[in-house]
């Protein structure tokens, strides 16, 4: 099993590449089974979970060209010849799900199990479940399965979410786009991550209008063709590097950043003291940290545009070296604090209550064995042990590689001290 090794202290001076973002990847990778054209898809991270999702789509039937050293996915679904997607492949990755939708309108028929993914919360799945019973799916869950047929194909329809759900309202995008007719889609989602897919499918020849607002209107289409598309910068890898480099000190530029869609976190940076320049034309990201200690700073997780919840736990770290007391309070998920007792390993002054932390702040944080819970409360714990003396240990770093390309290497050529090592498990055990 891997861990990391920092030797924390050292400020992030250079330039920081950000990857191509892994939430929107997935959701294309999936759209590609919607043609049985090839798709061709650039600036995909290469990380465990595009690669679990490799294996579900090669299982399915999909042929899949992907150096290993490169960026550049091709995928032809001509020969999908199944619509069976089995438990042990779907519960290591939440976003395998979305294969329902479009097994179903491709297919007729679909059999995928419910899905797994990180433990920050209950993250249902009824309003994926309703969206397609509404475009005219027979739904049965037995066994675990979800179990999906449509007789004479899917229906357009009006789909009214309670509450904004990004995977839900990519779920029905994706499955509306092959449907009979017009698809309304309200209380949508607007997520960046949206439009991208949206910009995709478009590309494709489907006929999506109104993505990245509350109403998205789908025209159903008899067939979709291949593309070549880029997909976007991973906003939350640069919002991650930004923090590092708040914690740290130093100054770093990020290039190939989503700058456009990064407002909510730059703004609450910069009311930190920390020094951030965007640059929107060029796609870069200036982040400078000076000699004095932060200011705290209060944040509240919300769908986009607010601050998003997969940049809480990395802010959280942040704010343990801020002078003064900070309030976070998550309102996205009802178990996303895991990270806050291995931070008050390391020295962080944290009491959490519900959905809200109150982080005080000290001037300097120590190093110590921590354990990783879940993808972005990993990257916390880099965060902290970059800024912190001495030696940190993180353990169960799996959780990292789901959603972080090339973390050390990135780190490590901007001056972290930062190692991979491989310990048994009765080093674990000690830890």
């Amino acid at each position: 099993m891997d861990a990391l090794r920092i030797i924390g202290g050292q400020p992030l001076v250079g330039k920081l590449p950000i990857s191509g973002a892994k939430n929107s990847a997935l959701k294309l990778m999936v759209a590609a089974l919607l043609t049985d054209k090839p798709v061709i898809l650039r600036r995909v991270p290469n990380l465990a979970d595009t690669r679990f999702l490799k294996q579900l789509l090669e299982t399915l039937g999909t042929s899949i060209e992907w150096e290993t050293d490169g960026d550049t996915c091709k995928i032809n679904a001509e020969n999908l010849n199944s619509t069976y997607a089995p438990y042990d492949q779907v519960c290591r990755m939440r976003a395998s799900f979305n294969v329902l939708g479009a097994l179903l309108t491709r297919k007729g028929q679909a059999k995928v199990s419910l899905p797994g993914g990180c433990a920050i919360g209950a993250r249902p799945v009824d309003l994926h479940l309703r969206a397609l019973k509404t475009l005219g799916a027979d739904l049965n869950v037995e066994n675990g399965y979800v179990v999906a047929k449509t007789k004479n194909g899917l229906t357009g329809a009006k789909i009214v979410f309670r509450f904004k759900s990004v995977g839900a309202t990519e779920h029905a995008m994706m499955a509306a786009t092959l449907a009979k007719g017009e698809t309304l889609i309200e209380n949508a989602a607007c997520e960046p991550e949206i439009v991208d897919l949206a910009n995709c499918l478009n590309a494709m020849g489907a006929k999506i209008e109104g993505a990245g607002t509350p109403q998205i209107s789908i025209q159903g289409v008899a067939q979709l063709e291949g593309t070549d598309y880029e997909v976007m910068g991973d906003r939350i890898e640069a919002g991650t590097y930004a923090m590092a480099v708040a914690a740290t000190g130093g100054d770093v530029t990020l290039e190939n950043a989503p700058v456009k869609s990064l407002f909510a976190p730059i703004e609450r940076l910069q009311s930190t003291g920390l020094t951030v320049i965007a640059d929107e034309e060029q796609q870069t990201l200036q982040v400078r940290k000076g000699e004095t200690q932060l200011e705290s700073v209060n944040i509240d997780t919300r769908p986009y545009p607010g601050f998003p919840s997969d940049l809480q736990a990395q802010f959280m770290a942040l704010m343990c070296l801020a002078g003064g007391t900070s309030v976070i309070r998550e309102n996205i998920f009802e178990n996303r604090y895991m990270h806050a007792p291995e931070l008050a390993r390391l020295g962080g002054n944290i009491q959490v209550h519900g959905r809200e932390a109150i982080v005080k702040g000290c001037e300097t944080l120590r190093g110590a064995q921590v354990m990783a819970t879940d993808l972005r409360a990993s990257v916390s714990l880099v965060i902290a042990g970059l800024a912190a003396q001495n030696v940190t240990t993180i353990h169960r770093i799996y959780h990292l590689d789901r959603g972080f390309e090339q973390l050390e290497q990135k780190l490590t050529s901007c001056g972290a001290n930062i190692h991979r090592i491989t310990e048994s498990r009765g080093q674990l055990g000690n830890a």
